[in-house]
């Protein structure tokens, strides 16, 4: 009898608890929301972030306030995160370094696999390879000809080691074997600047901050690196189309909770995300940035970062990149 009772006591623990989780899920949320930004403010996710925090505000009825912690190649803000308590009041938006760092750094402070829960990868944009108008070159097989004809001569900027613009251009240069060097500058606006200017004759950046020299003529694009055209840039081929297959490379703009988030929390999150996307004054925002709307699935975006983390941390080792 007494067993039956110590039993039965325990069922009835374990259903008051589910009873209360569940509620304390339906009634979600009841405070304000935290969205980390392991960036400066300014730059495309942060923007991107903010764009979906004003909307979640109204959406969810709760204040969702964007917590900018830059550094380390957005490892300190990322790190914050996957530490915090799994209850659905800390979100992280991230950019392509989640899927990188793990390549690039000998220590972060997450794992890209157990530490946080998959939402949705919101939008993308493709990193496009640009020449000075200069540079007679009208396509990326003529570009690789001048390349292995005078190889000294010709060089490519990117944003900075270990980017997703300059790993493309790591990973062409490995591909079609040439020695261009790769001059890594400390973002997008000193290497496009470098490329504009002549400094550099050949330049692999994410589209949204080259987008205005190529429509005004200053820069040439020769191809992106998405799998479909971008809609910033239609008249640009992509690099399979180019004939380069395996080039690949989009500048991802994810969403995740740290991991053991409750499924209720992912779920409406990921909903509402959704929903937001599509709003007419969202997407054209975030269209107007260079990106393309991708709200996957939680599955799919999981899928995807085990895809990136495997493929760009081989990059980074056949490439030699090391940071310290």
């Amino acid at each position: 009898m007494k067993k039956f009772l110590k039993y039965t006591t325990a069922a009835v623990c374990m259903l008051f608890t589910a009873f209360a989780t569940t509620a304390a899920e339906s009634q979600y949320p009841t405070r304000p929301i935290r969205l980390i930004v392991p960036f400066a403010p300014g730059g495309p996710t942060d923007t991107i972030a903010r764009v979906l925090a004003a909307k979640l505000t109204e959406t969810l009825g709760q204040q969702v306030v964007v917590d900018n912690r830059a550094g380390a190649g957005g490892n300190i803000g990322m790190g914050l995160a996957a530490n915090a308590p799994a209850d659905g009041y800390t979100i992280l938006a991230v950019s392509s370094s989640f899927v990188v760092n793990p390549g690039l750094y000998k220590n972060i402070p997450y794992d890209p696999y157990k530490s946080f829960a998959p939402i949705t990868n919101a939008a993308a944009s493709p990193n496009v390879f640009v020449v000075n108008p200069g540079v007679p070159a009208k396509s990326i097989s003529e570009l690789i000809d001048l390349v292995k004809k005078d190889p000294k001569k010709y060089s490519f900027a990117t944003p900075g080691i270990g980017t997703t613009p300059d790993l493309s251009a790591n990973l062409l240069r490995l591909t079609v074997r040439i020695d261009a060097a790769i001059v890594p500058y400390g973002g997008a606006g000193p290497a496009v600047a470098a490329v504009v200017g002549n400094q550099v004759p050949l330049g692999c950046t994410a589209l949204p901050p080259t987008t205005p020299y190529i429509k005004a003529g200053r820069l040439r694009a020769l191809a992106v690196t998405s799998a479909r055209r971008s809609q910033a840039l239609p008249d640009v081929p992509t690099m399979t189309e180019a004939g380069f297959p395996g080039q690949e490379a989009d500048t991802l703009q994810g969403i995740l909770v740290p991991a053991g988030t409750p499924k209720a929390i992912i779920s409406r999150l990921h909903r509402d995300i959704v929903k937001i996307l599509v709003m007419p004054d969202v997407k054209e925002r975030v269209i107007g940035l260079g990106f393309d709307i991708i709200a996957s699935s939680p599955q799919e975006f999981t899928a995807q970062i085990r895809d990136e983390v495997t493929k760009w941390s081989a990059v980074v080792k056949s490439a030699g990149i090391q940071v310290n």
